[in-house]
């Protein structure tokens, strides 16, 4: 027991060092720690001759690999007087998702003149004569265009009316 004693012991700060680095979290790498060494303790028997520091690191670092594939695909656990008072008054964001996409969709249908403003005067934030400028048309255009694009992107969010496809018409000479 001394023996073990003796050769366990003036390993623990290297130990706590490697599982502080690996964990980047001072709590889990000293329950990590823990974990070794009742590990290395209890299997003390089954350890083969030789270097006993290069078997505990492997017992550490196996540990570690072990507990950080679990934390990558499960959520990490926070005690409840560790956790900032924010965190649990989140609103979910699967409609915020869902709302997105229905943006996405109902720009995509804009005529692509009312899209091209709508995107530099407000999602750029081009003053409306740049954007004029942009789009090499007046002033005015640029206003009315803007004015039905932002007409019909409501109307298509709040579900009040599905505006067809517009047909795009040819001039003929």
């Amino acid at each position: 027991m001394q023996d073990m004693l003796h050769q366990i012991e003036p390993l623990i700060p290297a130990l706590r060092r490697y599982a502080r680095s690996l964990l980047r979290d001072r709590s889990a790498a000293d329950d990590l720690v823990q974990d070794c060494l009742e590990r290395a303790v209890s299997n003390w028997s089954q350890r083969k001759d030789g270097n006993a520091r290069a078997w505990i690191f492997t017992i550490l670092h196996n540990l570690a690999m072990t507990r950080l594939r679990r934390t990558s695909t499960r959520p990490r656990h926070v005690e409840l007087d560790d956790a900032q008072e924010g965190a649990f008054a989140q609103a979910p964001s699967q409609e915020d998702g869902l709302r997105y996409r229905e943006l996405l969709a109902a720009l995509d249908r804009l005529p692509e003149e009312q899209k091209a403003v709508l995107l530099l005067a407000t999602v750029e934030g081009l003053s409306y004569a740049e954007t004029a400028g942009v789009l090499d048309i007046p002033l005015g255009t640029v206003m009315s265009r803007l004015s039905r694009a932002r007409e019909r992107l409501l109307k298509e969010m709040d579900g009040q009316q599905r505006v067809a496809p517009v047909a795009h018409l040819r001039s003929v000479k």
